[in-house]
């Protein structure tokens, strides 16, 4: 389990709504070179993103050294040990030339919510922690000291802490899920609202936050207003689950970057008006008739598409975008044992499927190994891997994978994927056959059994499923259990 220090040396403020960033140098932008094609921050800037691995840091695809590099963790003087992957950072410093490697200032992680659990819906992939809405989705990473690492694994009453970025339905969309011992600080951000100032109390995003008892750092006066936004910490719920404050802290809901910093933020589009006026996590976007467009198109750009952009902000802390790379939902997953590994092309199979790493894969060692950072190399033929990833490119029969983890030894192979053939009793997903029989358990997307006659019929190319059972083949699985999914 990751204990994390509590020592109260806070490098910069991390505004948690908004996945922001602390500010930058400020020289002279004339002077950086262009945002190399393969990302990250050019010359003095931020970088904000979840961390894919280590050996220094990845974040958004660079490597960034951090020999030199201060770290806070949770307004806490930190080490990089004490981050782990998937977790969501900011990184102030610098890019080289080649795009993929730069060199870290600082290094800032701060986590959204830490709480105990007020639900968990296994149906609906999500749970309740202090009230806030937490949605697990294939790019969410569960601590291994979960039993199973998985939204199974989470209990009502344990407390957790989550990373994540915030969507534009004010979800918290997790990027890692950690337990944390009896005793941990309760901590939440938000924007104050429904002030009451005769009882001392507000709220943030329905969580009543009670601060009769609470120290009240950075507010102007010494007053709390409606509008602000805040970190609140407290060590227990009042008898109406209220916040018992022991800290309430103001914040910058955008800590300042200064003209000419450069910025690359991944996060969900939270304020969409038009492709030259939107906002991702919190911060003003635009676009021009120079902006590259990766993974879809200017067509693509919604109300809560996860998207990483990339650009200059000026003096109104406008960010225009050099890149706009559009996150696609990842659906697809494989749980099975690895048929080979192709180190040098970063590349591995499992049931057969051609699976595929690149620099944003996050790759975990979740088995007795612990192999931290784990890279390709460590993986050997008949380990045992989780995949998660998408088809691509589409049509390929290939995972480019978002996540690899590898585990402990088991027989259990899972494949998760869009139909591409199905022929009661058996249906075809990446060129894997999955078979069923008389002893399979068939469930709807809600978790509710359904008969055969009533799976097959329902059935079609494109559908999402999800099977359990037996590998009996590099490209065949008799299951136990097969189940309609929703793509998230």
């Amino acid at each position: 389990m990751n204990i994390r220090p509590k020592l109260s040396i806070a490098v910069c403020t991390f505004a948690l709504l908004t996945i922001a960033a602390c500010g930058g140098s400020g020289g002279d932008s004339s002077a950086a070179p262009d945002l190399p094609p393969t990302g990250g921050i050019s010359g003095n800037g931020v970088a904000i993103g979840p961390v894919a691995n280590f050996g220094s840091i990845i974040v958004n695809g660079v490597t960034y050294n951090t020999d030199s590099a201060t770290f806070s963790i949770n307004d806490a003087a930190g080490m990089q040990a004490d981050l782990r992957v998937g977790d969501v950072v900011v990184v102030t410093g610098t890019i080289d030339d080649s795009g993929s490697t730069g060199s870290a200032v600082t290094v800032t992680f701060d986590d959204l919510v830490t709480g105990p659990v007020d639900s968990v819906d296994l149906a609906g992939n999500s749970l309740l922690v202090l009230g806030q809405t937490v949605l697990v989705s294939p790019d969410t990473s569960f601590d291994d000291s979960f039993n199973p690492a998985s939204l199974d694994g989470v209990s009502v009453g344990q407390i957790v802490e989550v990373s994540g970025q915030i969507d534009a339905n004010d979800n918290i969309v997790a990027t890692r899920i950690e337990p944390k011992p009896a005793g941990t600080q309760f901590e939440i951000h938000g924007t104050v609202a429904g002030l009451d100032s005769a009882n001392m109390r507000f709220s943030l995003r329905g969580l009543v936050v009670d601060f009769s008892s609470a120290a009240l750092d950075n507010f102007p006066n010494g007053q709390i207003a409606d509008g602000d936004f805040v970190e609140a910490k407290g060590l227990s719920l009042g008898a109406g689950g209220e916040l018992i404050a022991t800290r309430v802290e103001l914040e910058a809901l955008v800590p300042g970057v200064n003209d000419g910093d450069r910025v690359e933020i991944e996060g969900f589009i939270t304020r969409y008006v038009s492709v030259t006026d939107f906002d991702v996590a919190g911060f003003a976007v635009t676009t021009n008739g120079s902006t590259v467009f990766e993974g879809g198109t200017a067509a693509d750009l919604g109300l809560n598409v996860k998207v990483e952009v990339e650009g200059d902000v000026d003096a109104n802390g406008l960010l225009t975008a050099t890149k706009v790379d559009i996150r696609r939902a990842k659906s697809v997953r494989a749980t099975a044992n690895v048929d080979s590994v192709d180190a040098a092309n970063n590349s591995l199979v499992v049931l057969g499927i051609t699976v595929v790493a690149d620099a944003l894969t996050r790759l975990e060692d979740k088995s007795s190994a612990d192999t931290d950072p784990l890279t390709l190399s460590d993986i050997n033929a008949g380990d045992y891997i989780e995949v998660r990833g998408d088809e691509s490119p589409a049509g390929s029969g290939s995972i480019l994978a978002t996540i690899i983890e590898r585990d402990d030894a088991d027989t259990e192979a899972i494949l998760q994927g869009f139909i591409e053939i199905v022929t009661d009793p058996s249906y075809t997903v990446l060129g894997v056959t999955v078979n069923t029989d008389g002893s399979t358990v068939f469930r709807d997307e809600n978790d509710v059994v359904i008969t055969s006659t009533d799976f097959f019929a329902r059935a079609s190319v494109n559908s999402l499923v999800k099977a359990k059972g037996a590998e009996v083949s590099d490209t065949s699985i008799v299951a136990t259990e097969v189940e309609f999914e929703v793509e998230f």
